[in-house]
C-alpha cells in the first residue's frame, strides 16, 4: 500500500511538471519551468525535481558533468537549495534558451553562489540540459531582474542533423580562433571575443557584468587560458549557441587550476559569434 502511494505521489508530480513545463517559445515560458522546477524541489526534493525536469541525456556538473537523472539517481535528498532567476533570453527559434541568477543552499551553514541553466524544447516542453554553479560569499549587491523576449519567431522548416553539425561547426572555428588567440595573446584575447553585455560567473565572486568590468577582472589575475572543447551545440534559430568543455586558468600568482567552463554565443549583425555568458567553475582533476 505505501508503495502504491508513493508511486501516485511520484506519478503526480511528474504530471504536473510535464504540464508546468510546457512552452510556447517565449522567455515567460521558461520562466514559468524555471519556478515550477523550483517549487517541485521545495515540495518534493531534488531527486523528484531533476529526474522530472532534466532531458534523458541533461547534464549537471558536480563538479565534472555527470548525466542529471543518474547523479540523482544515488544521491541523497535534499529541499535546502532555492534559486531566482535574474536574467534570461530564449532563441528565435523557441527552442533554446537559459536562466541565470543567485541561489541559496540552507545546509549545515548557508551557502550563496550563482547558478546556470540552460533548456532546450523536447515534445512541446521545457527540459533542462545543462546545469551548474559558481559559489561566492554572501552577496552584498542585490540583483537587478533582465528578462529579454526574442524580437522575432523564425524555425526553419526543414533542418536536418547534417546542418545542425556543420552549424556547430561555425562555433568551433570561433572557439579554436579563441583558443589559438589567447594562447598567442593571453587573457587579453578575450576582448575580441565578448559582448558589450557579457555575464561573467567566476567561483568566490558576484557576476562581472559587462565586457569593461570583465576584461578588467580577466587582467587583473589571469594571464593565461587554454581552451579543450568538450561539446558544441547551436539554437535551431541560428541566433544562439553554447559550448562546454575544460579550461586551464593560469594566474599571475604563478599557479594553474582546471576549470569546467561553459560558454554561450550570440550571433552578431556581421554573422560573428561573441560570448554573452561566460562560466567557469572549479573541475575535479
Amino acid at each position: 500500500m505505501m508503495n502504491k502511494l508513493l508511486y501516485t505521489i511520484v506519478a503526480a508530480s511528474i504530471t504536473i511538471g510535464a504540464y508546468a513545463q510546457k512552452s510556447d517559445g517565449t522567455t515567460k515560458s521558461l520562466l514559468k519551468a524555471e519556478k515550477e522546477f523550483g517549487e517541485s524541489l521545495a515540495k518534493n526534493g531534488a531527486k523528484v525535481a531533476f529526474t522530472t525536469y532534466s532531458a534523458d541525456n541533461g547534464l549537471v556538473f558536480r563538479p565534472n558533468p555527470v548525466n542529471a537523472k543518474t547523479y540523482y539517481a544515488t544521491q541523497g535528498d535534499t529541499k535546502d537549495l532555492s534559486w531566482t532567476p535574474a536574467y534570461a533570453r530564449v532563441s528565435k527559434s523557441g527552442d533554446w534558451g537559459f536562466t541565470t541568477g543567485p541561489y541559496t543552499y540552507k545546509g549545515t551553514e548557508t551557502g550563496y553562489g550563482e547558478y546556470f541553466s540552460l533548456w532546450k524544447v523536447s515534445d512541446g516542453k521545457w527540459q533542462l540540459v545543462l546545469d551548474l554553479g559558481t559559489e561566492h560569499n554572501k552577496p552584498l549587491n542585490k540583483p537587478t531582474s533582465e528578462f529579454i523576449e526574442p524580437k522575432e519567431f523564425y524555425k526553419p522548416k526543414f533542418l536536418n542533423d547534417k546542418q545542425r553539425e556543420a552549424g556547430a561547426n561555425i562555433i568551433a572555428t570561433t572557439e579554436k580562433t579563441l583558443n589559438a588567440t589567447l594562447k598567442s595573446y593571453g587573457i587579453s584575447a578575450f576582448a575580441g571575443f565578448v559582448n558589450p553585455d557579457v555575464r561573467v560567473l567566476f567561483p568566490g565572486y558576484e557576476p562581472i557584468l559587462g565586457k569593461d568590468k570583465a576584461l578588467a577582472f580577466f587582467n587583473s589575475m589571469i594571464s593565461k587560458v587554454a581552451l579543450k572543447t568538450t561539446k558544441i551545440d547551436k539554437a535551431d534559430g541560428g541566433d544562439f549557441a553554447y559550448s562546454y568543455g575544460v579550461a586551464a586558468i593560469d594566474y599571475k600568482a604563478d599557479l594553474r587550476e582546471s576549470f569546467n567552463y561553459v560558454f554561450v554565443y550570440e550571433r552578431q549583425a556581421d554573422h560573428n559569434w561573441n560570448l554573452i555568458s561566460i562560466v567557469f567553475t572549479p573541475a575535479d582533476r
